[in-house]
């Protein structure tokens, strides 16, 4: 399947080279390390933090605790940790990733106030565990349909405030852009082909709300972005 017909619609019969339990394991270490760098690049998490994460937290007037679902390498939570930090905010921060290889180059990231653990959503209900915000960062384009529908529910399930997902917005601009702005840094990992690989797996607005359904809302926060929102369930 060519490129241009991948970005009419999702390909979702591609699959990622990290996601392959027998690809290289140095590839993938600097893959995790380089994220770091290309997350702050395009995700827009900056801007997510100022006008959704920083205003809900400081208006609980307690201590708070977020989760970041399918938390990869852990560059997200740090990045945040580090934002709220700064501006005086007493967060306790969970990184959650059931991939034992995400988890051991998260557990790199640990400091006071911000943990990781090699969980996914079921586990964490099980466990009892609840939060004031969760969140996740380009989880949603991994899923089927079946599995998204449950990802979503678990994430409201466990926040009794805000729940965040972000994610790559499908479009030939983003792919051409990213395709040769990310060649400088993809030297020894799986940056490029996984990157234009998401991409084509990725939604439009209209899909993800058509696949999230209610009580999802579906926003663009920032050019080549996608962000659903919603409230969760969990009883604080």
């Amino acid at each position: 399947m060519s490129a241009r017909h991948g970005l009419a619609r999702r390909d979702t019969a591609l699959t990622e080279l990290m996601d392959d339990r027998d690809c290289d394991p140095r590839a993938l270490a600097a893959t995790y390390r380089r994220f770091d760098v290309v997350n702050r690049l395009v995700s827009a998490w900056g801007h997510v933090y100022r006008t959704r994460v920083r205003p809900e937290l400081a208006a609980l007037g307690r201590p708070a605790r977020v989760l970041d679902l399918g938390s990869g390498g852990g560059d997200v939570v740090a990045r945040l940790a580090a934002l709220a930090a700064r501006d005086g905010l007493d967060v306790e921060w969970v990184g959650a990733d059931p991939d034992p290889r995400a988890h051991e180059a998260a557990r790199q990231r640990e400091r006071p106030g911000v943990r990781f653990v090699s969980q996914g959503s079921r586990e964490l209900i099980d466990a009892g565990e609840t939060f004031d915000l969760v969140l996740s960062n380009h989880v949603l384009h991994h899923l089927d349909a079946a599995s998204l529908r449950a990802f979503a529910d678990d994430s409201l399930a466990l926040s009794h405030g805000a729940v965040l997902h972000a994610d790559i917005a499908r479009g030939r601009l983003a792919y051409g852009l990213y395709a040769v702005g990310i060649t400088p840094l993809s030297v020894g990992t799986f940056l490029r082909v996984d990157g234009l690989r998401s991409i084509r797996r990725s939604y439009r607005a209209a899909e993800l709300s058509a696949a999230l359904g209610a009580p999802w809302r579906v926003q663009t926060p920032a050019p080549f972005r996608l962000l659903a929102t919603a409230r969760g369930r969990a009883r604080a």
